[in-house]
């Protein structure tokens, strides 16, 4: 199997050889073949080239001191264990008894993890009685409720391994962990006191590429220590099992893309999981081209780091695609390809040196025209068949990738040439993680008995979604003029001070979801918007919140 990548350092578990890509010496192109362990990689910039060698947690790269994040980890699984600090605890006797009726919990690092709900909310695959596959016309979920997180405040997950901040990352992944499991909450961002009663999950969704690549284990691991039976289900293995067989029931070979987070890609998750499935399933590896779509998630939120209104250009710390980003460098050689859309754009349109994107579509079209030319410079041939959505934000924009991708199929160079369209099929086939996690949800809750059934009903009546935002009482934190911890504030927090506290986790609610934010969910994903309103209107949780607060079905407020 080969895998072209497009996003970060590699990992360094296969041999090294450099390959020289002229005129293309800004992004990154790792190629791997794991029937020989022979990788060819091209050589970034010294400093970053030192990082071959970090070894793999989690299937991912790490700090270079790797013992010191699995001593940070489990010193934090320990407080826990121990009930040090409050506001970490987590009710263990609650586990010791009948935990059919709790809810199911998920989170992400923003809203992105909602596609995961509603492909689970939406799924009716399996007979609810029998629990055989097979659909019956009812949601196989009818009789559950849920308790949805989106760490918005700390997003992107997928930066903190390109800024070395890895065991950071894999701290807030076990603050994710505890919130869902303990019952404590903020009843809003300017309350005095917290409360306590939240109920626990019995199962746990992460709905994140990034973390379930860097956290899946640390997780499996602490619940193991607390002695917890709870379920977790990631999402990283589901996808590359829906691309293997996407593959498999194609008479030809084909190459598989994944978009994903840079920091989903420079844990080799996919490619590992691919390798592994089609192992499984006794055919040929496919070739695995990756493209770390750096800002694509945090313009999709309206993170100011990525995307910003024109009145603001000048002081936004903008951190996506340029000229001068080494990471993300906008290619003059490329400007046709990229075919950026001019009310999309912040500078001077005549002068791309001063170009910053400011629209998710061209973000898009930056991230699918760069993956296609990282593709033709490393001499792949076999075309792109299958590609993975490996970030839980990308479904909001499916139908704009695949627009994309197909504009450059059919890219048309001035003296005739079509460079892309023998790389990637017409209409390749498109693999969202949702559903097969939805799936998998299922058949692991219902063969642990963990479903409820006939007469029986959850200790919720409407579901429960939280937020979190900067704790503004905390000394020196620095934010934006919208709110936001400054870029340079959120990822470069060091790991370790459990009692600090740095963001509340509190209900949705029209005062921490833009109006943009929620006319998305409420245009695409109709069936969270339903509960995410019951959630505001009926919910003991949200019974404090002004009226002005409440997200209300016409979302005029």
């Amino acid at each position: 199997m080969k895998v072209y990548e497009n996003c970060s350092v590699s990992s360094g578990i296969h041999a090294v050889k450099k390959v020289k890509l002229p005129g293309f010496d800004r992004q990154q192109l790792n190629i791997h073949r794991t029937g020989n362990q022979r990788t060819f990689m091209k050589k970034y910039i010294p400093t970053v080239f030192a990082l071959i060698s970090i070894s793999l947690v989690l299937s991912a790269c790490t700090e270079p001191d790797d013992t010191a994040n699995q001593q940070g980890s489990s010193s934090f699984v320990e407080i826990v264990k121990q009930d040090k600090i409050e506001f970490f605890r987590v009710p263990f006797d609650r586990y010791s008894y009948e935990m059919q009726e709790l809810p199911i919990g998920v989170f992400d690092s923003g809203i992105g993890g909602l596609t995961v709900l509603t492909a689970i909310l939406e799924l009716d695959t399996f007979n609810n009685v029998t629990h055989e596959p097979g659909p019956d016309g009812r949601p196989d979920f009818e009789n559950e409720r849920f308790i949805y997180l989106g760490d918005q405040a700390n997003m992107p997950y997928g930066n903190y391994p390109s800024e070395q901040k890895t065991d950071f990352l894999q701290e807030l992944i076990i603050k994710d962990v505890t919130f869902l499991l303990g019952e404590r909450y903020w009843p809003s961002a300017t309350a005095q006191m917290p409360r306590r009663d939240k109920p626990p999950v019995k199962a746990i969704v992460i709905a994140c590429n990034t973390a379930t690549a860097y956290g899946l284990e640390i997780v499996n691991t602490a619940l193991k220590e607390w002695h917890l039976p709870v379920q977790v289900i990631g999402i990283v293995d589901v996808g590359a099992t829906g691309a293997v067989r996407a593959i498999a029931e194609r008479s030809e070979k084909g190459s598989v893309a994944v978009f994903a987070t840079v920091g989903t890609c420079r844990s080799e998750g996919y490619v590992k999981a691919i390798e592994q499935k089609a192992d499984e399933a006794g055919i040929m590896p496919p070739n695995v081209i990756q493209q770390g779509c750096l800002g694509l998630a945090g313009a999709i939120e309206g993170d100011p780091s990525y995307i910003s209104l024109p009145e603001r250009a000048r002081t936004a710390d903008y951190r996506g695609p340029a000229v001068g980003n080494l990471t993300a460098p906008i290619d003059f050689g490329l400007l046709t390809q990229y075919d950026f859309e001019a009310e999309g754009l912040l500078g001077d349109v005549d002068q791309p040196a001063t170009w910053r994107l400011n629209s998710v579509e061209n973000y898009i079209r930056y991230h699918t025209a760069s993956l296609m030319e990282s593709y033709l410079r490393s001499g792949g041939s076999e075309p792109i068949s299958t590609v993975i959505l490996g970030c839980t934000h990308f479904p909001f924009y499916q139908n704009e990738i695949a627009e994309s991708l197909r504009r450059l199929h059919d890219f048309h160079k001035p003296n005739g040439d079509e460079p892309y369209k023998n790389l990637i099929l017409d209409r390749p086939c498109f693999i969202d993680p949702a559903e097969l996690t939805a799936r998998d949800l299922y058949e692991t809750l219902a063969g642990s008995g963990l479903l409820i059934e006939g007469s029986d009903e959850s200790i919720l009546s409407v579901d429960e979604f939280y937020i979190s935002v900067p704790n503004t009482s905390l000394p020196g934190m620095k934010l934006t003029e919208t709110g936001g911890f400054t870029y340079d504030y959120k990822y470069g927090r060091d790991p370790g001070h459990f009692e600090w506290e740095y963001v509340k986790r509190v209900p949705m609610s029209s005062a921490n979801l833009s109006h943009a934010i929620r006319e998305k969910i409420r245009m695409r994903m109709p069936v969270v918007w339903k509960r995410l309103v019951e959630f505001s209107r009926k919910s003991p949780r949200t019974r404090d919140l002004p009226d002005s607060a409440r997200i209300m079905p016409d979302i005029g407020n």
